[in-house]
């Protein structure tokens, strides 16, 4: 089977992990944990960066460090991966959905502000949800497939309404805008390292900043909040959410290759949009010029979504329908959904994301290119 998205272990990971089992530093902390935080804070133009046992747990313990509370409202958008959703039910607030934008598939940035306008208010420099009276301390935009949306837009937008900005950057480690990394924009940002990431510590995250005292507070809030070194004293409810150094080797192994890997996906996208011009009613996602995406997972729309997911999967090239829309979801369909027209929903009916591991070869490139092509 050709994998969707699949683990590139194509460097030092034997070396490093090996390391650690000679050593005998397998858990939380050891050399490579340190040295993964620096390498990636450097990497994406933060101060600081904490790393975490999944991505959800760093957008758990970024919402918990920027204030969200029981009964609060998160704004964040329709089309994402549930760990968005599950991360601000964590803290027992409730998100407010926004629907995507058509063209690029981020959150609709005329219907934020339009929401926001309308309906909330201001009072005592906090946002309100004027018909429930419950208070939106945070919005927690999510770069979708690796591509980012008019940031400076949502950032003001943010500003004039009090708004925190957690970056649910997960998806976009090596994207940028206007030159600046996803996720050193907002207050905080996020990164996943699951397997099918573009670099995999088989399952973890990371935490980023230039607040010293948020990532300090990360830091000892996903150890257990140990306040001594010796003594088993805790001084407050903590997590066990530390990445472990043996996983933390493999990311220092994938981090040296992210370039290699970021180049490889950018072949990959512009072979499909090369191979696919102008087959049927293909079309793909669309990026502003201000932003650089890493091309993570490449996607194709097409009113034939089915037929080309059964085409491909018949011939072992493993391919995914896009995620569900939040507001579809059992335990998020009660949310309050802002919306016109529901293009999450279509997006969903019309999407779906193909082959692109980063060892992925071109010869199956081209199967995967001639196999869509079949079906129209």
């Amino acid at each position: 089977m050709v994998l969707l998205s699949g683990p590139n272990m194509g460097g030092n990971e034997w070396k490093y992990v090996k390391d650690c089992l000679d050593t005998g530093w397998v858990s939380s902390v050891g050399a490579y944990v340190d040295q993964f935080e620096k390498m990636t804070a450097t990497f994406a133009g933060t101060r600081f960066a904490v790393a975490t046992s999944s991505g959800t747990t760093a957008l758990h313990i970024a919402l918990i460090l920027a204030g969200v509370q029981t009964n609060d409202l998160v704004i964040t958008q329709n089309i994402t991966f549930v760990a968005t959703l599950n991360s601000i039910r964590y803290t027992g607030a409730n998100p407010v959905l926004i629907d995507t934008e058509t063209a690029g598939w981020q959150m609709d940035l005329d219907l934020l502000e339009k929401f926001l306008q309308q309906e909330t208010e201001i009072k005592n420099n906090t946002c309100y949800h004027k018909a429930t009276g419950k208070r939106i301390p945070v919005i927690m935009p999510v770069h979708v497939l690796g591509n980012i949306t008019d940031m400076d837009r949502l950032l003001q937008l943010a500003h004039q309404f009090h708004l925190t900005v957690i970056e649910d950057s997960t998806e976009a480690l090596g994207s940028y805008y206007k030159g600046k990394h996803a996720g050193s924009m907002g207050l905080m940002g996020t990164f996943s390292y699951n397997g099918n990431k573009i670099i995999t510590t088989g399952g973890g995250g990371m935490i980023v900043t230039d607040d010293e005292a948020l990532a300090k507070k990360a830091k000892h809030l996903t150890t257990q909040a140990k306040s001594d070194p010796f003594e088993y004293m805790h001084d407050e409810v903590g997590y066990n959410y530390r990445l472990v150094n043996v996983a933390a080797a493999m990311g220092v192994a994938q981090m040296e290759q992210l370039p290699g890997f970021l180049e490889k996906k950018k072949h990959i996208i512009q072979f499909y949009t090369s191979a696919l011009q102008g087959v049927g009613d293909i079309t793909f996602q669309e990026v502003l010029p201000t932003v650089q995406p890493n091309w993570w997972m490449p996607t194709i729309r097409t009113q034939k979504q089915r037929a080309v997911l059964d085409v491909l999967n018949k011939d072992q090239l493993q391919s995914r329908p896009f995620w569900v829309p939040m507001n579809r979801l059992p335990m998020f369909k009660e949310n309050l959904y802002y919306h016109e027209g529901d293009r999450s929903g279509e997006l969903y009916s019309e999407c779906l994301s193909i082959p692109c591991s980063t060892n992925i070869t071109d010869a199956d490139l081209e199967r995967v290119a001639n196999k869509i092509k079949s079906v129209f």
